[in-house]
């Protein structure tokens, strides 16, 4: 009985201790392979964006280099255009619209998701609005840009053959970008439904020296327009506006994706604190097995009546036994030795008896087995 207790609870200990080992193992494993997976993420997306950024940084310089030669082209090209134009109003719209598209190309920004073109809105009394280009910003914010500005006056400077007439053609040109400004400011695209928190409307003007010889020649111009929230802007200043807007979104996609890496790192957290609280209430538990088991080795070896030193008793007293205890057990017990052997080992208390104070001779039963 005490070989096969003491067998039993080994096997027990032991098939406990490796099944709950199995089951730490696989709950680790599991909990880690989402973080192990999610820290391999975040380490190729920080990778990609460092890579990407440096590409960018690479290029930024070859595209402000490709930028001034770009501006002093498109400038030459207007120019001739402007020329070749014969003062078709409607000719010169599509081309502005035209020099437009093409910044709005180089700016980075994304068509139909950073901005859209020529899109129909209508404001509370149901009038149809269609801006040139909405560019969105993060944080639902929007900006017009209009590009509808009439160059006729600007052509007859060019074309101008004496000074006189020459000053009448500035005249009437800042005049027309004046007009326009006031026709551009009673707009009230704040109104209309669709746009978000409009603060303020890019007027762009696709001929820089236009744009400078108007402002230069009247220096309340860039005040006035202002005043009425407007921005006057040419090929080289919207593209620079436009590559801080997309500067801007990338960094709000970047947020963005840090704000789902840290909402699931939380989760693995989460997840951590709970494989930890349950490790260690099954530390808790394996202590309680440990102290059950000790609880119950004490009972059989422990004390002068302890079982295994009653169980040797019967050996001494010569009751045959297929295999003794281990010696270990026996040591253990402080059983050996304990019982005199021969005729002169006593019985073994009847029931009613005490076996500490019986002295009579063992039984006939005892000694024939003996």
């Amino acid at each position: 009985m005490a070989t096969e207790f003491e067998n039993l609870a080994n096997r027990i200990l032991t098939e406990k201790g490796r099944a709950l080992g199995e089951a730490s193992r696989a709950g680790l494993e599991a909990l880690l392979k989402p973080l192990r997976e999610q820290l391999d993420g975040f380490r190729t997306k920080v990778e990609q964006i460092h890579h990407t950024e440096t590409q960018e940084r690479a290029s930024l310089r070859e595209q402000l280099q490709l930028l001034a030669q770009l501006n002093q082209q498109m400038n030459d090209e207007a120019r001739n255009l402007t020329r070749a134009l014969k003062g078709d109003k409607k000719v010169q719209g599509n081309w502005g619209e035209m020099v437009l598209e093409r910044v709005l190309e180089q700016s980075g920004l994304r068509k139909g998701v950073e901005y859209d073109l020529q899109s129909s809105y209508r404001d509370r009394e149901g009038q149809l609005f269609r801006p040139d280009v909405v560019i969105h910003l993060p944080e639902g914010k929007d900006i017009v840009v209009d590009a509808k500005v009439s160059l006729l006056a600007y052509q007859d400077y060019l074309n101008a053959a004496d000074d006189p007439g020459r000053l009448a053609a500035l005249e009437a040109h800042v005049q027309a970008v004046r007009d326009h400004i006031t026709t551009l400011g009673a707009k009230d695209y704040s109104a209309l439904q669709g746009l978000r928190s409009v603060d303020f409307v890019l007027l762009f003007m696709p001929i820089e020296p236009a744009f400078m010889l108007a402002f230069q020649h009247d220096e309340k111009l860039l005040g006035a327009a202002f005043e009425q929230r407007i921005v006057v802007v040419t090929p080289t200043t919207l593209l620079a506006t436009l590559r801080t807007v997309s500067s801007v979104w990338r960094f709000e996609r970047q947020s963005e994706n840090a704000r789902l890496i840290a909402e699931r790192a939380g989760a693995v957290y989460d997840k951590l604190r709970g494989f930890v609280e349950e490790f260690e209430r099954l530390g808790s538990q394996l202590e309680l097995t440990q102290r059950t088991y000790q609880g119950a080795l004490n009972r059989l070896t422990q004390g002068r009546g302890n079982l295994i030193r009653q169980a040797e008793a019967f050996v001494e007293l010569g009751v045959r036994v297929r295999q003794p205890l281990s010696r270990a057990i026996i040591e253990r017990a402080g059983a050996e030795g304990t019982v005199p052997t021969g005729s002169q080992a006593p019985r073994l208390p009847r029931e009613g008896e005490t076996g500490a104070g019986s002295s009579a001779e063992p039984s006939n039963e005892a000694t024939s087995a003996g």
